[in-house]
């Protein structure tokens, strides 16, 4: 998918979900390729275009959000 991205950043392997009208369509994806220009990255930083590839998942349209995000363990204090 051509995008862009509008705020954050996108990092490869990182966790997505696709948001359509407001609805979630698709979750439990993985930003299996992430390319700038005709070069793989491995993030995308805020106001610059990018492809991202979801792996199988391909029925992406205009208007899609595609939102990322990383699951971290914190420790108990």
């Amino acid at each position: 998918a051509g995008s862009i991205v509008r705020s954050g950043t996108i990092k490869r392997n990182s966790s997505a979900r696709v948001i359509r009208g407001g609805e979630v369509i698709a979750d439990n994806l993985k930003v299996e390729s992430l390319k700038r220009f005709k070069d793989d990255a491995n993030e995308v930083k805020t106001d610059f275009e990018c492809g991202i590839g979801l792996g199988k998942f391909n029925e992406l349209e205009l208007e899609d959000i595609i939102e990322t995000f990383e699951m971290r363990e914190k420790p108990r204090v």
